[in-house]
């Protein structure tokens, strides 16, 4: 799977564009800066976008093609950013943060369910989840994400995996991805802002 995204994220084009993510900048935008995690960050385009807005910024992925790109994104940007080798599995709550961003991280349930663990024991006290990805509706669309059911998200499930968040907004709807060559098009979304009482 990391040769994968390492070849991947191996080519000259910026596969999920270099502007952030829309759901995530709006969330930067209205909140005051302080620390942010970013799990499977990938090519860094919203770790710099959230740096550029003066957010502490901690990302990670296992790719170190993405890594090395990301750095050097942070670095013509001159901003910023902490950037870590690790796997989703490998992740530990051992630092609180006012913010976790999981954008398209799709995973197999039983990871899933112990990582997203780790995601709530990581977000301080009043800290906020934002959340966005493939709903299970994606199936009928070709604008990226995995073609297996079992790795695309339904509300529920979601809500179950963060029981103590208290939802602030919860919502799926059919959008229009433009993020890149392999997020472009029609496409059924689940997006999730959450804050840890």
């Amino acid at each position: 799977m990391k040769e994968f995204w390492n070849q991947r994220f191996s080519t000259e084009e910026w596969i999920y564009g270099k502007e952030p993510n829309k759901y995530f900048k709006q969330f930067i935008d209205s909140h005051k800066p302080g620390t942010i995690l970013l799990p499977a960050e990938g090519q860094g385009r919203n770790a710099v976008y959230a740096a550029s807005k003066g957010w502490e910024v901690d990302a990670f992925d296992f790719s170190e093609v993405a890594r090395e790109k990301a750095l050097a994104y942070a670095k013509q940007k001159n901003v910023a950013i902490n950037y870590e080798l690790k796997s989703i599995e490998d992740f530990k709550a051992d630092k609180k943060y006012s913010a976790v961003a999981l954008l398209y991280v799709h995973l197999p349930g039983k990871i899933r369910q112990q990582f997203h663990q780790e995601v709530y024991d990581s977000i301080k006290p009043g800290g906020y989840l934002v959340f966005e990805a493939f709903s299970k509706e994606q199936l009928e669309f070709e604008s990226g994400g995995p073609k297996d059911e079992a790795l695309l998200y339904d509300a529920p499930s979601i809500c179950s995996d963060f029981p103590f968040i208290h939802l602030l907004t919860c919502g799926q709807s059919i959008v229009e991805l433009d993020e890149g060559p392999y997020h472009k098009g029609k496409a059924a979304l689940l997006r999730m802002t959450g804050q840890r009482l």
